[in-house]
């Protein structure tokens, strides 16, 4: 992975600690709203550290990737992604 380590894993495990949160939430049944916007919080930080892969991911393997000129697998898997990003 060549995107900022540290950054993606302390995101992932403060979104971990977001959906520990929801669930005592949940467990303890708070008020709906005040889970949804939890949810919605947990979703963000989720979206930004893929969006931190994804950039890296673009900028160095498909970059590396496109100074050829064969089928380039790379392109094809980040064009993947995309059309799972934008339904």
């Amino acid at each position: 992975m060549k995107a900022d380590k540290e950054k993606v894993v302390r995101a992932v495990k403060i979104a971990r600690g977001q959906l520990d949160g929801v669930l005592r939430m949940i467990e303890e049944d708070r008020y709906c709203v005040d889970i949804s916007n939890q949810l919605l919080a947990t979703q963000a930080i989720l979206k930004n550290a893929n969006r931190e892969i994804l950039q890296a991911h673009i900028r160095n393997c498909v970059r590396e990737g496109l100074h050829t000129d064969k089928p380039n697998p790379k392109l094809e898997e980040a064009l993947s992604l995309l059309e799972k990003l934008i339904p």
